[in-house]
């Protein structure tokens, strides 16, 4: 397993977030790489994608691929 150093990792959470706080916290400032965490859980775990994975992902959202 390939452990990645978040430590200078800046968060930030979507302006459309409620204040419920059921949302993720995203930091894109980390060298080609892009760290996801839940906000009710920041100790819980971070998920941890390529720049181009992010991407694909963003881009498929766009596209409406995850619409229920």
């Amino acid at each position: 397993m390939v452990t990645q150093d978040l430590d200078g990792a800046v968060w930030r959470k979507s302006s459309r977030s409620g204040g419920e706080g059921n949302c993720v916290e995203v930091a894109t400032n980390l060298p080609d790489l892009v760290a996801v965490r839940d906000t009710k859980n920041r100790d819980g775990g971070t998920f941890v994608f390529s720049q181009q994975e992010w991407t694909a992902f963003i881009a498929g959202v766009r596209r409406g691929e995850f619409d229920l």
